[in-house]
């Protein structure tokens, strides 16, 4: 099914969706990549707050080009989320809404991510330039050192994302590949 959605997500919304669906997101969202999340996790350790409000938000992983004249982002396609794998469950136990990356994700995301109701978005790898005529707005909000890997929000629209894992844990890496041997055999 397609889905149009605001974000941040409502859990509602979140529990609606299943792994599959297309789903278009409208709204705010944040990138963070290794190095910004290596930093919250550092920063939460302090005891200190985090950059943002991170309950019910979504990060992408994400870090873009440089724009060009007229543009607010340069070519801003998803890293791989694997990457992110140990900071994550964390960040989904307080109150991240949904991640936007590429590929597989560990065991103790998928448990965080059912635990959490929370959802776990594809953003198609290689359309970084495709995708960002979907970010109306770009601001370095945190980490501005990190360059690329700085926290920056983003204004979104229509945003393009497939729903990898669901809240209750269905995946579509495993369900599509067994769907397809079943088609080859």
């Amino acid at each position: 099914m397609d889905f149009h959605i605001n974000a941040p997500i409502k859990k509602e919304d979140a529990r609606k969706l299943q792994s599959g669906d297309y789903v278009y997101l409208t709204g705010t969202i944040y990138t963070a990549r290794d190095a910004a999340h290596k930093r919250m996790i550092e920063t939460l350790d302090r005891r200190e707050p985090l950059p943002f409000d991170i309950e019910g938000n979504t990060i992408y992983y994400m870090g873009p080009s440089p724009a060009r004249e007229g543009r607010p982002i340069g070519s801003a396609g998803p890293t791989t989320s694997s990457r992110m794998d140990k900071y994550t469950p964390t960040l989904l136990d307080l109150g991240m809404g949904c991640m936007i990356g590429k590929g597989k994700r560990s065991k103790e995301v998928m448990e965080a991510i059912i635990r959490n109701e929370s959802v776990y978005f594809a953003a198609v790898g290689g359309a970084g330039a495709l995708l960002s005529k979907c970010i109306l707005s770009s601001e370095v909000i945190a980490y501005e050192d990190l360059g690329t890997e700085a926290i920056r929000r983003l204004t979104v629209k229509d945003f393009p994302v497939i729903v990898v894992i669901d809240s209750k844990g269905n995946n579509l890496y495993e369900t599509a590949i067994k769907a397809y041997g079943e088609e080859l055999t």
